[in-house]
């Protein structure tokens, strides 16, 4: 009897070593699932939106004293020239088609135009800047030259099919305007705007309801007016495609 019941307590130890040994399974299938969270968070954190972001940034470099609310990314090389932007990539042109990207980097490569047009994106869409001086007008004039419709004819015809508004906007250095027609650097810059409006319109065949001007003189300059060839570089026309698609939108 003794021994049966000795059989019985040993029977019951292996019984219980048994599910012991079992135990790695839960540590194992806690781990896993651990691991399988893990690596969701990661995913779902690297999956951004990059207009979002790209607002964002643009916000925070303003607030510590970086490039102004509106002018994106810096459009000047190291050679302090206008210079087209290399780092635009596909998803980042904030609701802009990538191929009317594509199509004026293009052009401006093809027309050896780099120093004169550049592109870059902002919070509103995409910006391509134009110098106005040897380019567009001539000193204290609002007239486009003859070169210069060339110029805005080849940017403007990749946009003439896509439905995003476009804006157009006048910029001007701090110095004053030499002029008997224009009294100041406002008046110049919003007939400059208005002047490549007309021709969008008349030259290209924009429709005008997808069109707007603006004329903001010295007030946005894109790098300090210290000298000739920052002013210079600040003397501009931007057009801007805006994001979205849609005309009046965001407004």
């Amino acid at each position: 009897m003794p021994r049966n019941k000795k059989s019985s307590q040993d029977h019951g130890g292996g019984g219980h070593d048994g599910g012991g040994s079992l135990r790695w399974l839960l540590t194992y299938a806690d781990m896993i699932t651990l691991l399988m969270a893990f690596f969701i968070m990661l995913y779902s954190m690297s999956v951004l939106n990059l207009s979002k972001f790209q607002q964002v940034a643009v916000s925070i470099r303003s607030g510590f004293g970086g490039m102004v609310e509106g002018q994106g990314r810096s459009i000047l090389g190291s050679s302090g020239q206008f210079s087209i932007k290399p780092s635009i990539i596909p998803g980042d042109t904030v609701g802009v088609p990538w191929q009317v990207v594509q199509k004026i980097q293009a052009l401006v490569k093809e027309k050896h135009l780099q120093k004169v047009v550049n592109l870059r994106v902002d919070q509103r869409g995409l910006v391509v800047s134009l110098v106005t001086d040897k380019l567009l007008f001539a000193k204290g004039q609002a007239e486009i030259s003859p070169t210069a419709k060339k110029v805005i004819r080849s940017i403007a015809e990749t946009l003439r099919d896509i439905p995003n508004e476009i804006r157009v906007e006048g910029h001007t250095c701090d110095l004053p305007v030499v002029s008997d027609r224009y009294p100041s650097n406002w008046e110049l810059s919003t007939a400059r705007a208005t002047m490549v409006i007309r021709y969008l319109i008349e030259g290209v065949g924009i429709p005008p309801e997808r069109l707007s001007a603006a004329g903001y003189a010295d007030s946005k300059p894109i790098v300090p007016n210290t000298c000739e060839k920052n002013r210079a570089s600040n003397r501009r026309v931007d057009i801007v495609i805006v994001s979205g698609g849609l005309v009046g939108e965001g407004r």
